[in-house]
């Protein structure tokens, strides 16, 4: 079984392709389980959720961090993968997860992005994302694990420590911990369509700004609210 966790807040104009994306696995229905976990959303967003998921709650711990968490405890699968609420993902991602974990030595595994939206700048943004997850991984200096397409083994995480509850990074940061427990494998072939929505509004210098500038005062940072963001 594998559990898929996605944190949500007021996405109802995203919710229903991300969660129809994932109902058309290559592999059986009955080997996954779709958790949304909400952070109390002012829209429809649970009310979407509950045609297409297994599950659907209010978050209980704070911070997109938390809300990850409390679905990794809910979670029935050995192995937890999380994706974000406006995100798409492809028919063959369950199958590539289920297949990279025949490995038992890894705990965590992370893929590439492509954007959803089209447009030269887009992918020229993405296409650096992904390089420097590339290299990070390959020189084994740092593993850029974005939550939108990450992976791991349920007790490892737990054992980890779960998630910090911090306003960005926090999906970087676990990284630095899970690879005390094990390996943790980059799969090229594990691609997540990703929204470029946050830069599209806020523009892409002043996003990444924003979330050095938390990232580097150790994720604890009302001033920019980057994790609640309404981008409508």
């Amino acid at each position: 079984m594998i559990s898929v966790i996605i944190p949500t807040f007021n996405e109802e104009e995203n919710i229903a392709q991300c969660l129809v994306s994932l109902r058309h696995q290559t592999v059986p229905r009955s080997e996954y389980e779709i958790i949304v976990v909400d952070g109390n959303s002012r829209d429809r967003t649970r009310e979407i959720a509950q045609k297409y998921a297994d599950k659907v709650f209010i978050q209980t711990s704070p911070k997109v961090g938390g809300a990850r968490n409390d679905g990794i405890m809910a979670a029935c699968g050995e192995i937890v993968a999380t994706t974000d609420a406006d995100c798409i993902l492809p028919p063959t991602w369950i199958a590539t997860i289920k297949r990279a974990f025949r490995d038992p030595g890894i705990v965590q595994i992370y893929g590439p992005v492509y954007p959803i939206e089209t447009g030269v700048k887009n992918s020229i943004s993405l296409f650096a994302a992904n390089l420097y997850s590339r290299v990070g991984y390959y020189t084994r200096i740092f593993y850029y694990t974005l939550g939108c397409n990450t992976a791991f083994r349920r007790d490892a995480v737990i054992r980890a420590g779960l998630y910090r509850n911090i306003d960005a990074g926090d999906d970087v940061e676990i990284a630095l911990r899970m690879k005390k427990l094990g390996k943790i494998r980059f799969i090229g072939t594990m691609k997540v369509g990703f929204s470029m929505r946050r830069y599209k509004k806020y523009g892409s210098v002043r996003s990444l700004y924003e979330w050095m500038y938390i990232v580097a005062h150790g994720g604890r940072v009302e001033k920019y609210q980057y994790s609640q963001k309404e981008y409508k």
